[in-house]
Order: C-alpha cells, then sequence, then structure tokens
C-alpha cells in the first residue's frame, strides 16, 4: 500500500512540468507551465496565502462622449479601460531572465485571475472588436499584470432641467467590485493622468466643461442586493465624474430670438384703428399659434418632470403679455354699445350725424359696412330728449369740492353754473386710443424688464 502511495506522488510530481530553462520555449509553452493547474488557480486572489490587500489600480482613455436626448436621461461613452495588479505567482524573473513581457488577448484572460468589476449606472455595455474582442494582457517578469479592453457603454445620468436649456449636467461612470469587499480589494486611480481624453472628442449639443476623478466606499446588504457578493460590507468603488455645459446657440436661434420677434410684432395692434377688429384678432390668433407652435416642438425633446424649467417661465410670460392687450381693450371698449348705437342712428330720423374724413382714405360709400368705414371717425349728436349712456370722467379734487357726490349729465340742466373743466366726455374710440398710445411705451418696458429678470436668473442664480 505504501509503495503504491508513493507511486501516485511521484507521478504527481512528474505531471507538473518544471519551468527551468524557461527561455528555451516559446510564449505559449512557457505560458502553459507557468500557469499550469498543479501550480496556480485563477479561482483564488494573488494573495491567498497571505491574505494582503489586492491593489488594482484603474485609468482610463476616452475615445467618445455622446450625451443622448433630455428625455432618455443617458449618456453613450466609448473608452479605454486598463487594470493594473500584482500577481505573485506569476512571477517568471527567475526561470526566464531574457524573457521581458508575455502578452495575450482572451485565451490568457481565461487562464489568470482577473478582478471582476461592474459598472453601477450602467444601462448596457460590450466589448468593442471586429473579428475578436479587444482584449489585451500583458505579464512583466515580477507579476505585474496590465488588463486593457476597449469597451461601449450607455450609462444613467440624472439630469437637472430646471435651467433647461442653460442648464450644466454632471454625469459620471461608476466603477466598483462585484465580489470582494474593501477588505480583500481595494480599487484606485493611477497618480499620474488617471483619465485622459482623445484630442479628436468633439461634442455637438454639449460642450465639455471640466472633469475628475474620486474613489470611495459603498455600502453593500443582503436587504438592497447592490452587490454580488451577497455579503454585508463596505466595497471599493471608483467614479469618473464629467461636467457638460449645453450649447445655447440653436436654442437662441430657434426660440427664443423667433419668439421676441413675434412679442415685438405684436405690438403692431397698438398703431391700427381702434375699430379695425379683424385685423388686431388676426395677429393675436397668430401670435398664439406661433407660440404654441415653438412650445410644443421643444417640449417634444423633454422628459415629464414635476418641477418648472427655464424655458416654460419664458413661454407662459410671453403668452401672458400677447393675449393680457385684447382682454384688457375688450373688457374697456363698449362695443355691444357701439353696434345698438348704430341701430338707433339708423331708425331714428332724429339723430343728425357728421364724419370727418381721415388722411389715409376719401370716403366712397355712404355705407357703414362699406370699405372705407374704418377709416372714419364718427361724431353723433343727439337731442336732449334722447337718453343716451355717456362715459364721464371727474378729478379727486372736484369730487371733494362736491361734498363727495358725483355729478350725472342731467344736471347740466340745473339753475347751478357749469364749473370749468368738471366734466369730460370719452367715447369708446377715445379709451381704445389712450389705451393704445399707454401700450406703445408700457410693454416693451414691461417685457425689457421681464428680460432682465429673466437672463439674471438664467446665469446668475
Amino acid at each position: 500500500m505504501l509503495a503504491k502511495c508513493g507511486l501516485v506522488k511521484q507521478n504527481t510530481l512528474v505531471d507538473c512540468p518544471s519551468l527551468e530553462n524557461g527561455d528555451s520555449y516559446t510564449q505559449s509553452e512557457f505560458l502553459s507551465r507557468l500557469a499550469h493547474e498543479c501550480r496556480y488557480d485563477r479561482l483564488l486572489l494573488p494573495t491567498y496565502q497571505t491574505g494582503e490587500l489586492v491593489y488594482v489600480h484603474a485609468s482610463a482613455y476616452v475615445y467618445f462622449i455622446q450625451p443622448a436626448e433630455a428625455h432618455d436621461l443617458n449618456f453613450k461613452l466609448h473608452f479605454l479601460l486598463q487594470l493594473r495588479w500584482t500577481d505573485p505567482r506569476l512571477a517568471y524573473a527567475l526561470y526566464s531572465p531574457e524573457r521581458t513581457k508575455i502578452i495575450g488577448e482572451s485565451d490568457l484572460r481565461q487562464r489568470i485571475w482577473v478582478p471582476h468589476l461592474y459598472m453601477s449606472n450602467e444601462q448596457s455595455s460590450s466589448l468593442m472588436g471586429t473579428d475578436s474582442k479587444d482584449v489585451l494582457i500583458s505579464i512583466a517578469p515580477d507579476g505585474e499584470v496590465l488588463f486593457s479592453r476597449r469597451m461601449q457603454a450607455v450609462l444613467y445620468c440624472w439630469m437637472n432641467l430646471q435651467k433647461f436649456p442653460f442648464d450644466e449636467q454632471k454625469c459620471s461612470m461608476n466603477l466598483e467590485s462585484w465580489k470582494y469587499n474593501a477588505s480583500i480589494l481595494r480599487l484606485m486611480w493611477e497618480k499620474d493622468d488617471p483619465v485622459r481624453l482623445s484630442s479628436e472628442l468633439h461634442l455637438t449639443e454639449y460642450s465639455l466643461l471640466d472633469f475628475w476623478t474620486n474613489e470611495s466606499v459603498v455600502r453593500g446588504d443582503i436587504v438592497n442586493m447592490r452587490l454580488g457578493g451577497g455579503r454585508s460590507g463596505n466595497y471599493s468603488a471608483l467614479k469618473f465624474t464629467f461636467k457638460l455645459g449645453r450649447e445655447v446657440g440653436y436654442y437662441l436661434m430657434d426660440y427664443f430670438i423667433p419668439s421676441m420677434m413675434i412679442v415685438a410684432m405684436s405690438w403692431v395692434t397698438f398703431w391700427l384703428q381702434a375699430d379695425a377688429s379683424a385685423p388686431r384678432i388676426t395677429l393675436g390668433t397668430s401670435t398664439m399659434l406661433s407660440f404654441i407652435t415653438l412650445a410644443s416642438s421643444q417640449a417634444k425633446t423633454l422628459p415629464k418632470v414635476s418641477y418648472i424649467k427655464a424655458s416654460e417661465i419664458w413661454k407662459v410670460v410671453n403668452l401672458k403679455k400677447v393675449n393680457s392687450k385684447y382682454i384688457l381693450k375688450s373688457t374697456l371698449t363698449p362695443r355691444l354699445a357701439r353696434k345698438e348705437l348704430q341701430k338707433e342712428l339708423q331708425s331714428s330720423p332724429q339723430l343728425t350725424k357728421s364724419r370727418s374724413c381721415s388722411s389715409l382714405q376719401q370716403e366712397t360709400s355712404s355705407d357703414p359696412a362699406g370699405p372705407g368705414y374704418n377709416n372714419y371717425l364718427t361724431v353723433h349728436s343727439f337731442p336732449s330728449a334722447l337718453n343716451l349712456p355717456t362715459i364721464t370722467t371727474q378729478s379727486y379734487d372736484e369730487l371733494i369740492a362736491s361734498g363727495g357726490r358725483p355729478r350725472t349729465a342731467g344736471s347740466e340742466g340745473s339753475d347751478e353754473p357749469p364749473k370749468h373743466h368738471t366734466w369730460t366726455q370719452m367715447t369708446p374710440q377715445e379709451i381704445a386710443t389712450w389705451i393704445d398710445k399707454r401700450s406703445r411705451v408700457l410693454f416693451p418696458l414691461l417685457f425689457i424688464f421681464f428680460n432682465i429678470v429673466y437672463w439674471t436668473f438664467v446665469y446668475c442664480l
């Protein structure tokens, strides 16, 4: 029995290939001996015999960044990820002194221990490559392993759109240890230039303002199943963050400047005649439709969020500016009273009517509904027996002097002598003209004030 056991032991030693005269072997032959299962277990940590920490140093080279549409809340990244660690079991300087490096691809990846990292904010990812995956591993004589892989990933980026389209977004790539906690494996960025950007990197809708790296420790437990270890503890993590600023040139040319021009065009109504209702309504309706079209086309590219965005503040205030002058004018101008008055003029022969020709067009028709009617200011004179409503104004001082009792139009026939400048009568057209003259100045000033407040909020807060 003892002889049999000794024979088994002798056969086992014979089956473990020798590393002597390693320079005489090819790279594949030497690697098969170096990583043979009799002396190397790829499932165990490099420091499983000593119990020391395994330090994994990381670096990245970014080829391409493509921020997606705002409603997708993600971005696309093409990068080269390099991981560096030391595995003493793979040191071969004593066995093959003339060999400077061992280089391999996916086949070498299957023979040695490689740390398992994952991206916690990953939506999708894959190794890049055409015929085979772009994976490269090199082993130095002292056992230092450099693992490189070219990847593309779509990562989540939770954007804050309160200042859209004048917003700045911070997006990151988060690398965390999948299996081993921080007491066993520690992730670290390289000291010199941990993240480098390609010189050909160009962004379209955004500009890269800044980027930085940091190291942290995340808490994992069984309850939230954050990590694959399935154990509670602290896990090492790396983060690469870049700050993006949205280019506003597109939005200025296609949204803000056109909306300013539309608002300015709406002020043309203040120079139209008071009774030119058709062009006023047409201009107001077209202005509102233009704003609705601009707002809807821009809102399609944004997610539905619970807070108010800067672009929505601009849209709401401008729509109110366009509508308010029509509401104000329609409230103060008694159009229905004018229509009833015209009917009484046509039916009553006791009323006399005179017209003053405007400077724009001579009278061509006596019909009030004719084409030249809008170019005339009609002044009516009525008999004293006809009681018609009039619009009167009285100063505050005169009201106090009269004992707080406003005078009526019927008091003109009283025995008291009339006071100088006590009453001023205004027709509906005069009211509309009075509103127009003041609106020509008031609305531009309000719009300028709104722009000062809005752009101060955008760039200073």
